[in-house]
């Protein structure tokens, strides 16, 4: 059994470690030069169909999806292997591993993160944050409905929850109350979008991005409820 710890730090991946904005422009283009832009545009079409049916993004599930759409097409597998292939580690923000390191210092850091089960855990890999963070890596469907599963496998006094969505943060924040610090980062569309940010409660501690964590007190993110 894993011994409980004075604090975890759970990371999500997509605009938070790693700019996924970015990753999307870059397949775009690359669509729009394999396929042409009419096809781009359905490609992403069928991706945002196939989020809305999972609840989460399916990159490689939309490319098969458009597949079927398009039997005779051979440009589908080159983009196949542009995806798989994507050099991720030229995607992460200035600072992300330089917070999981120091993070590491106060407690176990794990990545926290939605997905398919082949080519986000693809992501964690090829970005470097997999062996950042020694393999605690956890991806769920959605994250916020399996406190349960994380606190079994990393038990702990206090954890910090470091997100880009105040709607992950939120449900998290009633599920653990007290025994949850989190911390929003205002990286990428869905921290910066009007509707959503009234939607929702502040977080704990609101950043611009992720490498102003280097600097930051740490010891005012693990309070205990003894404390």
């Amino acid at each position: 059994m894993t011994p409980e710890s004075d604090v975890v730090f759970l990371l999500d991946i997509d605009n938070t470690l790693l700019d996924n904005d970015a990753v999307a422009r870059d397949l775009k283009r690359h669509l729009v030069r394999a396929f042409g832009p009419e096809a781009e545009k359905r490609y992403w079409e069928i991706f945002e169909q196939l989020r809305a049916e999972l609840g989460y993004a399916d990159y490689l599930g939309a490319l098969q999806r458009y597949r079927i759409e398009h039997l005779r097409d051979p440009h589908i597998l080159e983009v196949s292997l542009y995806l798989i292939d994507y050099p991720f580690a030229n995607r992460l923000y200035p600072g992300a591993l330089d917070v999981i390191e120091r993070l590491g210092t106060w407690g176990p850091t794990v990545i926290l993160s939605d997905g398919d089960v082949v080519f986000q855990p693809r992501k964690v890999e090829r970005s470097g944050l997999w062996e950042a963070v020694d393999g605690r890596v956890l991806i769920y469907i959605h994250k916020e409905q399996m406190l349960d599963d994380v606190a079994e496998r990393y038990p702990a006094k206090h954890y910090v929850m470091i997100d880009d969505k105040l709607r992950i943060l939120a449900a998290m924040k009633q599920i653990w109350d007290d025994c949850l610090t989190t911390v929003f980062l205002r990286q990428g569309h869905y921290a910066h979008d009007p509707a959503i940010l009234a939607s929702y409660p502040p977080a704990d501690v609101t950043l611009e991005r992720i490498g102003d964590l280097v600097d930051y007190d740490i010891a005012k993110l693990v309070r205990t409820r003894s404390s």
